[in-house]
């Protein structure tokens, strides 16, 4: 993303949440491939991952199958990962960035997510045909149900 805009004001996205599942369960449902497939995407929506290279410069290849019917194809490049620390990725078309940070705090994790949109006019456009705001909402949501599941079944394991 080669804007150099310092003002982010209207092209932003960003939520925090404490999820109730060690930061290790937490990275895992982010970068498994097998997991994230599970919850990405608002609801109706499911996945076909075709590449996920969870490193810096690697690729992140899906299509997001709408409950339309629709296919939608997304590339991502990782930009940067610390393994349960943070994940940088740039999408294309439309162009924005997400920085997800993870943060240890006992058996929870905090989860900071933020996505800038290159302009504002992109951030209207897009929210105005796909509904970004509301589906940004459901992807936590279904993200965060996905987490509390999974940290059950493991509990249940042990």
């Amino acid at each position: 993303m080669q804007n150099e805009n310092k003002d982010t004001s209207g092209r932003e996205q960003r939520t925090s949440l404490l999820l109730n599942a060690p930061i290790e369960l937490v990275w895992e449902v982010w970068t498994n491939p097998e997991l994230i497939k599970h919850w990405w995407g608002p609801n109706g929506f499911t996945n076909t991952i075709e590449k996920m290279e969870v490193m810096a410069g690697g690729e992140w290849i899906f299509i997001m199958h709408g409950p339309d019917g629709k296919d939608y194809p997304n590339k991502i490049i990782f930009r940067e990962v610390v393994k349960n620390k943070k994940i940088v990725h740039e999408h294309f078309d439309p162009s924005f960035i997400e920085i997800i940070k993870f943060e240890s705090k006992g058996d929870k994790t905090l989860l900071n997510w933020y996505k800038l949109y290159e302009t504002k006019e992109l951030f209207e456009m897009v929210e105005k045909h796909y509904k970004t705001i509301e589906g940004f909402k459901q992807t936590v949501e279904k993200m965060e149900g996905y987490v509390l599941k999974e940290n059950a079944a493991k509990a249940v394991q042990s």
